[in-house]
């Protein structure tokens, strides 16, 4: 896990519970397409490769859910340069990352909220969970009737 070790100590105590050596396979809605679930598989890592990197591999039949309402992908610290090809309606700076209002996350695209390193660049957890929570609040806010 690329992560500093305290950044690890401190997200535990904020509650996370890190899934190592999962990956997720699929996203499972309800019949109104609401998230209900993720199926997840178990890996285990594989024999080295020519570089000495120890590759996952799927367990067969490990397979297994997690109940869940709400998924934030985050994966990686670059921006995505299709994301204001895709997305023009969301504002982006010259290097590419989403601009935000910083005490709301709130995008320039009504109902869109962001934080982490597709804000600041690469940066730590902790300021990417910091950016979630506010984010939250003001998603909250947002969905049960307040003012974009």
């Amino acid at each position: 896990m690329p992560a500093r070790s305290e950044e690890i100590h401190h997200g535990e105590q904020e509650g996370l519970r890190f899934q190592l050596l999962t990956h997720p396979k699929s996203f499972i809605g309800d019949k109104d397409g609401r998230l209900k679930a993720v199926e997840c598989v178990r890996m285990e890592l594989g024999a080295p490769d020519e570089s000495g990197r120890r590759r996952p591999v799927e367990v067969k039949g490990s397979e297994f859910c997690i109940d869940a309402d709400v998924a934030i992908i985050s994966i990686g610290n670059g921006a995505n340069p299709l994301i204001p090809q895709t997305t023009p309606d969301i504002k982006v700076n010259k290097w590419g990352n989403i601009t935000i209002d910083q005490d709301t996350g709130r995008t320039s695209k009504k109902g869109v909220f962001s934080g982490g390193d597709i804000v600041r660049g690469g940066a730590t957890v902790i300021l990417a969970m910091g950016d979630g929570r506010r984010a939250a609040d003001s998603m909250h806010e947002y969905l049960t009737g307040g003012a974009w």
